[in-house]
């Protein structure tokens, strides 16, 4: 039995997730949230040189508090941090968060991308962030848009505008496997000049155009990066109902970057924050824990590059872009 894309293709395939999008296309910016029906136990890893967190030191594998309320991405920069706030209020208010005597504290991770720089209104007198994390939780459901929307409201990569995307598998095993992304790359999701993915190689059910691999192999020595070099980070969520523990998250989120390796050239950069949540509902128990977490990651990494390109594929076109759409561009 080979893995297939769950009924939506998206991350909430995984039962128990929902995620909420909130954008403010003046400012060309935006916010997603990943909640749970419960809390969940998360990892995470960043492999990009310049990352902008809040709450990730609290996911490694020696920390006390081991599950979390919800994980947020956010444009915005350091700005975009106090998404997580807005969410954080919502979920007291709805009694949600870790007990401490008669108090729940929400316990929110988050992250965020830079998009200051494309085009947007940026002269806010007020912080437009935690607004638009109320929002996104407010929003919350099983299905949700890709592309020009929530984190990827104002993304862009080197030569198109990027966004949002999500992507999944069901398992041998039964477990599901889902990603999400918000792609704002120095790099690039396309190869060289073409239409085509470097994730089409991984592509099902023509998910992104299916337009197949270059025809051509391209001169790799060569790529396309942006010119504002430090606009830039890609941010995404891996997740799973596979029981999973902290480390093993841990060990989830350091495999699904094999996917950002695959959908975007280059990927990892010293001017990029990349970084992945990994989250795991742990309704799904393993029977053959060391093969089925091998399995898992494997899902992570593939499901990561299509919703990499997904995002790129699924961008709209807005009121003073900076770039175009992958639709202009290529249709």
């Amino acid at each position: 039995m080979s893995m297939q894309p769950g009924p939506l293709n998206l991350i909430t395939d995984v039962p128990g997730l929902r995620v909420g999008n909130a954008s403010d296309d003046a400012i060309k910016t935006g916010t997603t949230v990943l909640m749970g029906d419960a809390p969940f136990t998360a990892g995470v890893h960043v492999m990009g040189g310049a990352p902008g967190t809040r709450e990730t030191d609290l996911l490694a594998p020696d920390k006390t508090v081991e599950q979390v309320d919800a994980l947020v991405l956010s444009g915005g920069s350091a700005f975009g941090l106090d998404a997580a706030s807005g969410v954080a209020d919502a979920l007291r208010l709805a009694g949600r968060g870790f007990a401490v005597g008669d108090q729940r504290v929400p316990i929110v991770p988050g992250a965020i991308l830079f998009d200051l720089l494309n085009g947007g209104e940026k002269d806010w007198a007020e912080n437009p962030y935690k607004r638009l994390g109320a929002e996104a939780f407010h929003n919350a459901s099983t299905t949700f848009d890709l592309g020009t929307v929530g984190a990827g409201t104002g993304a862009t990569t080197a030569k198109l505008k990027g966004g949002l995307g999500s992507a999944s598998l069901v398992l041998p095993s039964g477990a599901t496997v889902g990603a999400m992304v918000a792609v704002n790359a120095l790099g690039s999701a396309t190869v060289g000049e073409t239409s085509h993915f470097w994730a089409a190689p991984f592509e099902m059910s023509d998910e992104f155009g299916g337009l197949g691999p270059a025809p051509t192999f391209p001169d790799t020595t060569q790529v396309s990066v942006k010119s504002a070099q430090h606009a830039n980070t890609t941010i995404g969520i891996v997740a799973t109902d596979a029981a999973l523990t902290q480390a093993q998250c841990t060990r989830l989120a350091m495999a699904a970057h094999d996917g950002f390796a695959r959908a975007l050239i280059p990927s990892h950069t010293p001017m990029d924050g990349d970084l992945i949540f990994a989250a795991s509902t742990g309704a799904h128990a393993m029977s053959n824990p060391i093969a089925e977490t091998l399995t898992v990651g494997h899902a992570a990494a593939l499901c990561m590059s299509r919703a990499i390109a997904r995002a790129v594929y699924a961008a709209t076109p807005a009121e003073n872009d900076t770039l175009p759409c992958w639709s202009q561009r290529h249709a």
